[in-house]
């Protein structure tokens, strides 16, 4: 049988089983997929300690890539031989082989590799739903400047080289001089080290005290406060993430104080929701890549029993770029 990562109950790395699942045929508009390469997302952290709740025992894993197997009644898009890839609920990507609904998988480009395909679903359609879809009121013009959280990680990397590509002046967040240096290498037009300088103080400065048209915060609760201060009056305020924990309760009043800010919690699933809007967002992530205008960066690779140490890795603030595990 397949091997799968599970969790039984919620908690820390050490609850990560290795487990032998079946996998049976796929049933009316699902297919059955071998994957090659399984993304690592932080959003795979929140679903093993709780924070985002589902049934258990609960496989992991929002996002990969592989060979169809066999597709079910209804399938029209996809063929057994056909590369894939997706990012899709419900999770079930740390695994050999599963079942899955096919409505969120795509057929691969030769020219995209498996482990580059895995490392950039999750990733390159939140980018793509986030500069493309979930803009400030006016839209987002060439020269706009936009704040970045986590610049150097797997979104930021792939967001830097994106709003370069759109003429956005990216001001990116990270915690160590390193990682500013990489997100300056992939297009951001400034990067902020929030370790040892005030981020409010620096946007402000960039900015010529005007602030930022959009603030895209992955962070949540260390950020939020200080995010909204850097937003030009009627800005946007997209909070995608909690690595830091859930943004506590928000007086409105505040927004009003602040300028009439807008603010936004969105997810990628929303905008996954149809055959047709995936396969959209896939499309034009594709032709970026394809064009070289977005590099993926593939900076860890773990075998798929080694998953705990990637958890803790990622936790632990050790990675850059995207991370895979490899079954």
């Amino acid at each position: 049988m397949p091997l799968a990562i599970q969790i039984h109950e919620f908690g820390g790395p050490e609850n990560l089983r290795l487990v032998d699942l079946p996998v049976g045929e796929p049933g009316p508009g699902e297919i059955r997929i071998r994957h090659r390469a399984c993304g690592l997302n932080y959003i795979d952290i929140y679903q093993r300690t709780g924070l985002y709740t589902g049934p258990l025992p609960l496989t992991l894993g929002m996002e990969a890539s592989g060979v169809v197997e066999a597709v079910g009644e209804g399938v029209t898009h996809l063929q057994p031989g056909d590369r894939a890839a997706y990012t899709s609920q419900p999770p079930g990507a740390y695994s050999e082989a599963r079942v899955m609904p096919a409505r969120c998988v795509v057929k691969l480009p030769d020219q995209i590799d498996d482990e580059t395909a895995a490392a950039m679903m999750l990733k390159g359609l939140t980018v793509q739903y986030l500069l493309r879809k979930t803009q400030p009121q006016g839209g987002l013009m060439p020269g706009d400047f936009v704040l970045f959280h986590a610049a150097a990680g797997g979104v930021g990397l792939i967001a830097c080289q994106w709003a370069r590509a759109m003429g956005l002046r990216l001001i990116g967040t990270a915690g160590s001089d390193e990682k500013c240096r990489l997100a300056m290498e992939h297009g951001a037009d400034a990067v902020i080290n929030y370790s040892r300088e005030d981020f409010v103080a620096r946007v402000r400065e960039i900015t010529g005290g005007q602030g930022v048209k959009v603030v895209y915060d992955a962070i949540g609760k260390d950020t939020w406060e200080r995010s909204l201060d850097c937003l030009r009056p009627f800005g946007l305020m997209v909070s995608y993430g909690n690595t830091s924990g859930p943004v506590p309760p928000v007086s409105l009043g505040v927004l009003a104080a602040k300028g009439s800010l807008y603010v936004t919690r969105p997810s990628v699933f929303t905008h996954l929701a149809t055959r047709e809007s995936t396969q959209a967002m896939a499309d034009e992530l594709f032709e970026m890549v394809a064009n070289g205008q977005i590099r993926i960066r593939v900076d860890q690779r773990y075998a798929l029993k080694d998953v705990a140490q990637a958890h803790r890795d990622l936790e632990g603030r050790r990675t850059t770029g995207s991370s895979v595990l490899l079954p």
